[in-house]
């Protein structure tokens, strides 16, 4: 069918795993292992370096050569990978939908090719924007329909609802043109995960320009520098939030052209604002006619053609991570979205599905290594991953990876050359898993300190993480919002501030403060939150489906709630605005892991310090405290620059803001000095030593 993409080779130790075993002693004993999986890597690198003209570079920018592309004198070439078709043609709109005119050549190893000359007069032999389909002959002489994986511009046919190209070829008048740089890479994230399509209040589906003119003014007066999107590889299915890609290649046409995509990212830096794509290459969509499955007409291709190419419970295709053409496919789809669009960089969908044959299913990670380096990590996958780190940082050194990875694999997110997988970061999932399970099950009288501190401190040494306290996937239908958890259908009448007062309201508000502060502050070294969750979004995400008839009331954002200064939205809006600032100004996410100093169950008060700051919590449902000693280690005079209590933030304002604490001498709680402060009951505070 194709080339392997490696070949066996001795185990080779990497270069600088010694930096690794310093971080992380206990992988000694995981040496060989660890040094198996970099051999295996630097086969498949060393396969691509020696055997493909221009080696990595090119090979990782296939994308100039395969699919449908417009030549410099009017003609078209196309080039395609179709290892078990008999042949292929291509028809369309150009041609007057004449069947059998066009057809490919067949070359080595699988590849198709074809010249369509230019035509006199024509600026291109294949108008821009007309309709162009693939028909491939299988081996039984089947004439079947299909989009070349490469498409980069493909829309639905309101009759069918089925994907077809278009050829995207926009004169030079009509394609857009980047003016502002890529901003200086963040090494303290504050990532405003984002769908373009729910972006807007009303039931519709928004557009790219909508997002560029309404939602990033907001993402940077918040303070968010970075925005994450969400479904923008090409999906058939709008309620499959993205996750059931159709056309890797192509921006999602339902909320515009590419290049309102391009314009919408480089307004995005224009503000200093990165754009991270959340790319799917753990699985495809099953479609076959609009969707890569089947594509030659057989079950392999850009699959494994048995049980390891299907993942029952996503009812979706399983990439064959062997195959060289298909490493082509991935490696280059990336470099695409960096190249093409300007992204900065990937959040890895499903990468704790990719790192073992279980897929994660059913299997609960107690820490063992032997769990991360047994026979059940699939080295295939694994390796796939450590070479798109590898390339993406060789060729774009600012570039930011992030895993979604829940198991804990170590070295995940160390370099390649260590034997790591080389992401930049992974989602600390384990906290929001935590909030939902405490709000669900636990009365605020039993919450521990103790657990829920070692939860938001539990992650690996050396290695960074993306905190939050939920995301879309909590936001989903069937789950509800941190928000709707602690108020529920209270929202829908006692927001107002002219609403009788309401004990769950004004819980509901404190605690979603406090519980995002302390995941902000303690639980990693970026921070995300999902777009209209700053303010208290009601509600649940739904997305038009025969379910719930075709209704987008659950498929928006309904800004105009933060906005009304008669609504207590506008409080918690306010308050995420002010503490992404405070980061910005004391810089914690890139401070080292906060010292705790207190954690105590029976007063419910968290103490720590990080980034020279001092952050105390009561938790306590009833209990304020007065003059209530608290530990510091440097001494001085404080102030305080954050309190939940404010009124601006829907307090009650019970601290004064303008006193001056001064620190006693003395050791308390194993820190060198102390101060006294007023706690009142669910309230967070934040003291700063005066400048």
């Amino acid at each position: 069918m194709g080339n392997s993409a490696g070949t066996q080779q001795s185990a080779q130790r990497p270069p600088a795993i010694d930096e690794l075993k310093k971080i992380d002693g206990y992988l000694f004993l995981y040496e060989d292992e660890i040094s198996r999986r970099y051999q295996y890597f630097q086969s498949l690198l060393d396969n691509i370096e020696n055997t493909e003209p221009g080696g990595l570079d090119t090979f990782t920018r296939s994308y100039e050569s395969y699919g449908i592309h417009a030549t410099a004198d009017g003609g078209v070439y196309c080039k395609e990978w179709c290892p078990g078709a008999k042949g292929i043609y291509i028809w369309g709109d150009f041609n007057d939908w004449k069947r059998e005119e066009h057809w490919y050549t067949k070359l080595d190893f699988g590849k198709w090719e074809l010249t369509i000359p230019p035509k006199p007069g024509q600026a291109s032999v294949i108008p821009h924007n007309s309709v162009v389909k693939l028909v491939v002959v299988d081996r039984n002489g089947n004439h079947l329909t299909r989009v070349s994986p490469w498409a980069p511009y493909v829309t639905s046919a309101t009759e069918t609802k089925i994907y077809e190209q278009r050829f995207h070829n926009p004169p030079p008048e009509q394609t857009y043109v980047f003016k502002h740089p890529r901003p200086k890479s963040h090494q303290r994230l504050r990532i405003y995960e984002s769908h373009v399509g729910i972006s807007s209040w009303e039931g519709k589906v928004a557009t790219y320009k909508h997002f560029t003119k309404e939602v990033l003014p907001r993402v940077e007066a918040l303070g968010y520098n970075a925005v994450q999107l969400m479904a923008v590889m090409e999906h058939a299915y709008y309620a499959s939030f993205g996750y059931q890609v159709t056309s890797f290649f192509a921006a999602s046409s339902r909320y515009g052209s590419p290049e309102d995509l391009k314009e919408l990212i480089d307004v995005a830096h224009s503000r200093g604002i990165v754009v991270l794509l959340d790319v799917v290459h753990s699985h495809a969509c099953k479609n076959t006619v609009d969707g890569l499955n089947q594509f030659d007409g057989t079950n392999g291709c850009f699959f494994h053609d048995n049980h390891r190419g299907y993942h029952d419970l996503w009812d979706s295709r399983l990439f064959n991570y062997t195959e060289l053409e298909v490493l082509r496919f991935l490696l280059s789809n990336l470099r695409w979205w960096m190249d093409t669009y300007h992204f900065d960089g990937f959040r890895f969908d499903g990468a704790t599905a990719m790192l073992y044959h279980s897929h994660g299913l059913g299997q609960g990670f107690s820490g063992h290594y032997d769990e991360y380096f047994g026979l059940n990590t699939d080295t295939e996958s694994l390796g796939y991953l450590m070479l798109a780190n590898h390339m993406l940082h060789k060729f774009y050194p600012f570039v930011v990876t992030i895993a979604e990875e829940v198991s804990g694999m170590p070295a995940l997110c160390r370099p390649v050359e260590e034997g790591g997988q080389g992401f930049d970061y992974r989602l600390a999932m384990a906290i929001p898993d935590m909030w939902i399970k405490l709000l669900k099950e636990t009365s605020d009288d039993d919450w521990s300190m103790e657990k829920m501190t070692w939860t938001l401190i539990n992650r690996r040494h050396g290695e960074k993480h993306i905190a939050y306290a939920e995301s879309h996937d909590q936001a989903l239908v069937g789950d509800k919002t941190i928000a709707f958890w602690l108020m529920d259908k209270e929202m829908y009448s006692l927001m107002s501030d002219s609403s009788p007062p309401s004990t769950i309201i004004d819980r509901g508000i404190a605690l979603h403060k406090m519980i995002r502060l302390i995941s902000h502050t303690l639980g990693g070294e970026g921070y995300l939150n999902f777009m209209g969750n700053e303010f208290g979004h009601p509600e649940w995400l739904d997305f038009p489906r025969q379910g719930n008839n075709d209704s987008y009331h659950y498929a928006r954002r309904q800004w105009h709630l933060a906005d009304d200064h008669r609504l207590k939205y506008r409080y918690l809006n306010s308050f995420d605005r002010d503490m992404n600032h405070l980061e910005i100004k004391y810089k914690w996410l890139g401070a080292p892991q906060a010292y705790i100093s207190r954690k105590r169950d029976d007063d419910k008060l968290v103490v720590f310090e990080r980034s020279e700051l001092l952050f105390v919590f009561n938790f306590h449902p009833q209990k304020s405290f007065t003059d209530y000693k608290v530990g510091v280690e440097v001494s001085g005079k404080y102030r305080l620059v954050l309190s939940s209590d404010a009124v601006e933030y829907g307090g009650q304002g019970r601290v004064d803001e303008s006193i001056d604490y001064v620190t006693c001498p003395g050791e308390w709680d194993n820190r060198s000095n102390h101060l006294f402060i007023y706690v009142p009951s669910r309230v967070a505070l934040v003291f700063a030593k005066n400048e």
